[in-house]
């Protein structure tokens, strides 16, 4: 994969999508053993929807349940932040400690909302070194009541002794947006909650669109499978706070992927630096991975965003084509699936993409 300008013009230019191959898509799910929903979006309207498969044995799959978004919550999370760096009250390049003079942390004086975004803060990582048990939850995850508090972690845990001085170089760590999720709050003296609801649910009528509480039973959603009839062991959701306790149904995230595109949550010059990935930082861009991939059918190498998202048995994909205005929405709740790596031109997110942008090869 390689990112050059001429892709990142490509992410806002016009032009008329291919249409999506609903047998093609099929032909991939059952050749891939698939379990779950897939949306594919075109322009203004959802051209392919399927269940596929069952949560568990009897239940079949629907495409109007209520799944966890994972990690596509930092996609969430990076549009909020981007919204008040377009509004003027926080600068990427700024330092947390600008808005947030208490912040607890080593380096909070050199950590900026940038290095936040795309994961070279160097703050210690609640999943290295922390075992849960025979199962490998970290337990921080497991934490109850005012433990796994995600604003407590925020100026807790993930104020300790750091990993690494920044910035630190790509580091993959959920701390980065449990604290970029309380900056949030301290900015706009809202919770990550709240501002989920204003900024996104109510705006594109999004019923669906939560955030699990880290105290109580998490609300009823698809849980997950880590292997044939195993289920993924007790994880507290609502810990994960802006990093990963996002719910919604997956047509609910269409049209939050639908408004993105359209530029109607932010302008298309804050869009343009959410969507710059940095070759340097393996296409990180702002929540989100933007880069060109080759894919089967397509003559040129196509423009793509991509999120992912997996929390025990639950495993998400999120992928953007904004020049062709289309979305391919991709959930799972079984562990062990491989969707495959895209820029290998193979397996089943790659045949969804060429399913949905490119012509029958």
């Amino acid at each position: 994969m390689k990112l050059a300008v001429a892709a990142i013009a490509l992410l806002f230019a016009a032009g008329a999508a291919q249409a999506a191959d609903g047998a093609r898509a099929d032909q991939a799910i059952a050749a891939s053993g698939f379990q779950g929903v897939a949306l594919i979006g075109e322009g203004s309207a959802l051209v392919y929807e399927r269940a596929a498969g069952e949560v568990r044995p009897g239940e079949p799959h629907r495409i109007d349940s209520v799944w966890r978004l994972a990690s596509v919550t930092k996609q969430l999370a990076a549009l909020i932040i981007l919204q008040e760096v377009a509004a003027g009250t926080i600068d990427l390049e700024a330092p947390v400690r600008t808005w947030w003079p208490e912040w607890p942390a080593p380096h909070a004086d050199k950590i900026t909302v940038r290095m936040l975004l795309r994961h070279e803060s160097g703050l210690p990582d609640p999943s290295a070194g922390m075992p849960g048990g025979d199962d490998d939850v970290p337990a921080f995850y497991r934490q109850q009541g005012v433990a796994a508090d995600p604003a407590a972690a925020a100026s807790g845990f993930c104020a300790g002794p750091p990993r690494t001085q920044a910035p630190a170089g790509f580091h993959y760590n959920n701390c980065d947006y449990l604290v970029l999720g309380a900056l949030a709050e301290k900015v706009t003296g809202k919770s990550f909650a709240t501002l989920l609801d204003e900024r996104i649910a109510r705006p594109l009528g999004l019923a669906s669109l939560g955030l699990f509480a880290f105290a109580g039973p998490p609300a009823p959603h698809v849980s997950g499978l880590i292997a044939k009839y195993v289920a993924e062991p007790a994880i507290n959701l609502g810990s994960y706070g802006a990093a990963g306790a996002a719910f919604m149904r997956p047509r609910d995230l269409w049209l939050f992927d639908r408004a993105l595109m359209e530029n109607r949550l932010l302008d298309r010059i804050q869009t343009a630096a959410m969507w710059t990935g940095d070759p340097g930082l393996g296409f990180a861009a702002l929540g989100a991975w933007s880069y060109a991939a080759s894919l089967q059918g397509c003559p040129d190498e196509v423009a793509l965003v991509e999120r992912r998202g997996s929390i025990g048995g639950v495993q998400i994909r999120n992928f953007l084509a904004p020049h062709a205005r289309v979305a391919v929405i991709l959930f799972t709740n079984r562990g062990d699936f491989d969707y495959g790596e895209v820029g290998d031109r193979s397996g089943f997110a790659h045949d969804m993409l060429a399913a949905a942008l490119c012509p029958a090869p």
